[in-house]
């Protein structure tokens, strides 16, 4: 599962679309998230999403939707 998948529809600027592709990669190797079929990989790119609304560093994303999913 790719974030694009989600971010499909033209709202966010190919700028943003980058932050959110390095925020999700970031979120899924500190999460040890190989295999982009496994279903947590659509929730991790959800909470990328929602916490891209407050923060603009991809590290800080990452971060804070690792944490919103209640795993570290």
């Amino acid at each position: 599962m790719s974030i694009n998948r989600l971010l499909k529809g033209g709202k966010y600027a190919p700028e943003e679309i980058e932050i959110l592709n390095k925020a999700f990669n970031l979120a899924l190797r500190s999460m040890g998230l190989v295999d982009r079929n496994d279903p947590l990989c659509e929730m991790v790119a959800r909470k990328v999403i929602e916490a891209a609304i407050n923060i603009s560093e991809p590290k800080e994303i990452a971060e804070a939707a690792v944490a919103r999913i209640g795993l570290r």
